[in-house]
Order: structure tokens, then sequence, then C-alpha cells
């Protein structure tokens, strides 16, 4: 049988209000008359629903995760996917319920379905359209930026350190002896696969060996069809180029380029070396294994989650920015 906070308060000999404030844990109760509440409650076994738990403490412990993307797979794609793992581990420990949607249209639609369902706070994942981050901004409700920016003033963003990343595949690659490299570069309107690039080219100009306009290939997605028609489409001028390697600004290119090769019986890496940016799991059981530079997703996701909640309890966020560090993984591939 359930049972009301008028109930409660009926045989505590107390208002309501007062139960409220018990439950709600807000406001000053007097020891005596808290005591005798929460006996109330222990007898009855009394447990609040969350939609009442909701209009006490103006709670309702949901947290919403927004992906944008605007090609397919998005939940299942292995870098968001490894993202949204590592937030429901997190909000799970925290007591929180999570809604998950996806936009390809990068548009308002699923900024409303979250406000609707009344979550405390927002993580946005991905590139987004600055409509739908004024939008959001407008309503004033905690939010969390993961792989994406804005200009929009104070907002946590969490992101890998992805110009450094490129630096460190271009630095590895010229210790290996490569100076003919040719790059498959991610669409430039995405932040990671722009700095990516610039770090890359950034190296490769402090060395005294600039990337040639040439060398480079901007598939239109960062997907493994894509990676696969790029190669193929650039396949004449790489093999009479002399390039030794190939450096892809996410994995799923690499190894999309990496089928391709393999097809036209080229010997990896005794050939061309290949190295992609992310660290999916694919990219460890690939064969050959892709050397990468690997992205704590976990990280990220955790990281999000926490510092969301920090927001939701209006805790003091020092750091607005938050970098985390990439780290090479050498494989077969190299």
């Amino acid at each position: 049988m359930s049972h009301t906070i008028r109930e409660i308060a009926q045989l505590a000999g107390v208002s309501k209000s007062t139960v409220s404030r018990v439950i709600s844990g807000k406001g000053y109760i007097h020891p005596e008359t808290r005591d005798a509440v929460l006996k109330v409650i222990e007898e009855l076994q009394y447990k609040p629903n969350a939609v009442a738990r909701a209009m006490v403490s103006q709670r309702t412990h949901n947290i919403g995760v927004l992906i944008y993307r605007r090609e397919y797979p998005i939940a299942s794609h292995p870098f968001y996917g490894k993202i949204v793992d590592a937030i429901l581990a997190t909000a799970a420990r925290m007591n929180y319920s999570v809604f998950v949607t996806t936009d390809h249209e990068m548009s308002l639609r699923s900024a409303d379905f979250m406000l609707e369902k009344r979550v405390d706070g927002l993580i946005l994942i991905s590139r987004l359209q600055q409509n739908v981050i004024d939008y959001i901004h407008n309503f004033g409700i905690p939010y969390v930026m993961v792989n994406g920016s804005t200009d929009v003033d104070k907002v946590v963003h969490v992101v890998n350190r992805d110009q450094d990343g490129g630096m460190m595949a271009a630095e590895y690659l010229t210790g290996l002896g490569h100076r003919r490299i040719f790059v498959l570069a991610g669409p430039q309107t995405h932040r990671s696969h722009y700095l990516r690039l610039h770090g890359f080219r950034d190296y490769l100009n402090g060395i005294g060996s600039p990337l040639d306009p040439s060398s480079l290939a901007y598939p239109q997605a960062s997907t493994f069809e894509q990676g696969y028609e790029m190669m193929r489409q650039h396949w004449p001028d790489f093999k009479s180029g002399g390039y030794t390697a190939l450096f892809a600004t996410n994995d799923m290119i690499a190894l999309g380029a990496m089928k391709f090769l393999i097809e036209q019986s080229v010997r990896i890496p005794d050939q061309v070396a290949v190295i992609g940016f992310d660290g999916i799991d694919v990219a460890s059981i690939y064969t050959p294994s892709l050397t990468t530079i690997k992205v704590d997703t976990e990280a990220m996701g955790r990281t999000a989650c926490t510092l969301l909640d920090k927001l939701i309890d209006q805790q003091p966020v020092n750091e607005l920015d938050i970098e985390l560090v990439p780290e090479l993984i050498i494989r077969q591939s190299t």
C-alpha cells in the first residue's frame, strides 16, 4: 500500500510542508520534530515517488545526453559510444537516470525533447549549431560540452588535446624516417579533425618539411567508406608520388584506406606505414592492427558527468576548459 505526505503529517502531528522539508532536507526542522516524522516514515516504509520528490526538491535526478552527428551511426559509433558508456556508468553511481538522444539534423527538436523531460542538466556531445547552443543556454539549464566548442562565455568544455595529438603523429612518423606522407583529413568544419591536421602540419613546418597541398585529401565524412573511397580516388597520385606513410585524422578513415591499400597488394608497414587517431577498439583487432593516437573517451564521459553534477549542485567549477592528453599506441601498421 502506498502512503501520502498527508498521512505522514497526520500521524506525526505536523503540517505537510514540515514533512516535505524533512524529505528534501531543506530548511530548519526541530530535531524532535524531525525524529517524529522519520519514525512515521520508517513505520510506513514510505518511499516518495519520483514526481513527488521532484516537486519537493525541484530536481528530477535525470540528466540528458545529446549527440549531434550528421552521419550514421551515432549512438553506436565506436568513439561516441564509448563516451556514452562512461557517462551511463558514472551517472548510475551518482543516482542519476539518463536520457540519451541523437540528432543528425543539428536541429532544436532533440533539445526540446530533453527540456520536456525536465532534466537537471545536459551533456552535449560533438559539433553543434550555434542556434542550438543559444537555445539551450537561454533556458538557464546547466550543461557541459564534450568534444565540441562554443563562443558562449563560461561554458564547461571537455575535449581532447587534438592539436598535440596531430603533432605527436607527425613526430612519430618522421622519427621513423618518413618524409613523403599522405594525409586523409576528415571534415574540417569539425573541431577535432581541424586541430589534428593543424598540429600535424605545424610539426612538419617546424622541422622544415612542410606538407604539400597535393599530399592532402579531404573525406566528406569520418567513415570507413570515405577512407576507402578517398584512397581509391587518389591511388594513382599516391602510387606515383612515392609516399611511404599515411596519416588519417580518425581511425575509421585510416581503416578504410588500409583496406584499399591491402587490396592493391601494398605491404603494411613495409611499403606504407599507416597511423590513425581515436583509439577505437576495432583498431586493435584489425589486421594489421592500427597504430593510433588514443583519446581517453572513458575519461571524457566520466569527467563530463562529474562536472555536470557540480553545476547542478551550483558548486564552483574552477576550470572551464578540461583538456585530456592523448597517447600514442604503436601497433603493426607502422
